[in-house]
């Protein structure tokens, strides 16, 4: 009877697709999976270098995480006691809904909204509310208003994965203030944005807003995700809910030295904005493609009926990117990553040649 009960449990299960990761390629130019190139590598592995003293890997991490999070509270100028850690912002994402919905638990979004938050949806029997995007890829703020009494949590990822889309800091205000259950902003790409709103969790007790050192520090291997709420919050996942040790000693040693050089990651943040511009401007030069803006690392365009071959042909030109396929009413959508200027320019490059 039990192992009947358990083999239904795992053909359901195996019904599910699960978050798709991005394919494995070597000897290519990878600009589809939002990573930041444009950080200069040799960078990176100077900071991880510093930290090689203070490690003993053969020591559990104890105080580690608190030293992170009081490097957080002074890049965020925050109490550390409002901000809490993970491994990477999908630990912490799974940890939320893993104990705070259910069945019985509506999830008002987007659609699309980041992959890993809806499959984790699916697994959890969590039921949504999907507020489309409109044809230009924005999204209509009075459709989730009508749909609050519906829901008892809001999800949104602000700038939004695929789009870029972020909704101005104003209408932001206007959701958390108005809604009256749960509120997950999800600012994995804000440092790219013009606005964030973690400083509304000072005032607000039922927003968890989740940062990561992913994107603009360019830390992708090493899942440091972060969350910023209201201090009972904090205390209550990181007392209990959270893992006792939620990040490896070199995680947390090299969070700490890159937090320290904050300034030099801003500013490869604005050449990463810079050359987003550029890669819009050119790609609307060429009459094509229905490109759209973004406040994130990356560009999504609609390439129409030829997103498969200009895919493809990229890929054979040694260039990786997106392949969405439908979004809305739009059905050939490619997204591209902001990497290097050397990146892009070749990307650009092969745009235009596979046009011509």
């Amino acid at each position: 009877m039990k192992q009947n009960w358990f083999k239904k449990e795992i053909d359901k299960f195996s019904k599910l697709s699960g978050y798709k990761k991005p394919e494995k390629y070597s000897n290519i130019i990878k600009l589809d999976s939002n990573e930041n190139y444009a950080i200069d590598p040799e960078f990176i592995s100077s900071l991880i270098e510093k930290t090689q003293a203070r490690l003993d890997v053969r020591e559990y991490p104890l105080g580690g995480t608190e030293r992170l999070v009081d490097s957080l509270s002074q890049y965020l100028k925050l109490p550390p006691e409002m901000i809490g850690v993970g491994n990477g912002s999908d630990q912490i994402i799974d940890l939320i809904l893993g104990n705070f919905a259910s069945s019985k638990t509506t999830i008002l979004t987007s659609n699309p909204t980041f992959g890993f938050f809806e499959e984790r949806c699916k697994l959890y029997s969590i039921p949504t509310i999907k507020i489309p995007f409109e044809k230009n890829m924005t999204l209509d703020l009075e459709k989730f208003l009508k749909n609050f009494n519906k829901a008892s949590i809001l999800y949104l990822d602000s700038p939004n994965n695929p789009t870029g889309f972020q909704f101005p800091r104003k209408q932001l205000e206007r959701l958390i203030h108005e809604f009256k259950g749960l509120v997950i902003i999800d600012e994995a790409y804000v440092e790219f944005s013009d606005s964030s709103i973690v400083d509304i969790a000072k005032k607000a007790d039922n927003i968890m807003v989740l940062r990561t050192l992913s994107k603009s520090f360019g830390l992708a291997g090493l899942r440091i995700g972060y969350f910023v709420a209201n201090k009972n919050v904090v205390d209550t996942f990181t007392r209990v809910i959270q893992y006792p040790y939620p990040l490896n000693s070199v995680a947390i040693e090299t969070g700490i030295v890159a937090l320290q050089h904050s300034k030099h990651f801003a500013e490869v943040a604005e050449i990463v904005k810079k050359e987003r511009k550029r890669i819009i401007e050119k790609l609307r030069e060429m009459s094509v493609f229905e490109v759209f803006d973004s406040q994130a690392n990356f560009v999504l365009f609609d390439a129409n009926g030829s997103s498969q071959r200009i895919y493809k042909a990229l890929i054979e030109q040694g260039i990786a990117i997106k392949n969405l396929g439908k979004i809305g009413k739009h059905e050939g959508c490619l997204r591209v990553t902001v990497g290097s200027q050397t990146m892009n320019s070749k990307f650009l490059t092969a745009i235009r040649d596979l046009l011509n």
